[in-house]
């Protein structure tokens, strides 16, 4: 199947906040996020996109139906805690443009989503004049107890895109897991590439 990719800005993003709380929530609802998720708190998240003339939303439809979202931003208008993770690398948060999330439902995986993702969020970093590019992943343990049997890690897919890990630069983020009562802090392992 083919999807439609689109760069979604002011009241497009408006338009979608709701389609894009739900389709984040039911996302990162899986392995390795197992994000509890909360409508309020999506949509105030994601209208900072619609907010920040320097950040990049990528949908994917198909047809009319939103079935993924990437999105990217300046790292120093992310999270001061992801910023604060570059403190002590040589690297000025200036010429960084982070990759935030990338969600897609599970029956368009496979198809190019992820490529396409990037390579948009890439071109644009690219023209804000950023000269590295980088995300970050959620390290869970081995042994957790909800990993999947079948799950694969996406190291090598990013890695074929040319991003490595950053030893030692990391982020703590906290959010509720599916299985817990409370939020608890989670590890964020940064990963990036030469623009």
């Amino acid at each position: 199947m083919s999807l439609d990719y689109r760069v979604l800005t002011g009241a497009e993003v408006e338009a979608a906040l709701d389609d894009l709380a739900a389709l984040r929530i039911r996302v990162f609802r899986d392995w390795p996020y197992l994000y509890d998720g909360d409508p309020e708190y999506e949509r105030r998240y994601m209208a900072g996109y619609r907010d920040n003339p320097r950040a990049i939303l990528v949908a994917a439809f198909d047809g009319a139906r939103l079935v993924g979202a990437s999105t990217g931003t300046p790292l120093e208008d992310h999270a001061d805690d992801f910023a604060a993770a570059f403190a002590d690398t040589g690297h000025d948060l200036v010429d960084i443009f982070y990759c935030a999330e990338s969600v897609l439902l599970p029956e368009y995986r496979g198809q190019g989503a992820g490529h396409a993702f990037f390579e948009a969020r890439e071109a644009h970093g690219r023209q804000l004049g950023r000269r590295f590019c980088t995300f970050c992943g959620v390290v869970r343990p081995e042994d957790h107890p909800l990993r999947p049997a079948e799950y694969r890690p996406l190291d090598a897919f990013w890695r074929k895109r040319g991003y490595e890990k950053l030893a030692g630069v990391v982020a703590e983020f906290e959010w509720k897991d599916i299985d817990q009562p409370a939020a608890t802090a989670h590890t964020l392992q940064f990963w990036m590439k030469p623009l």
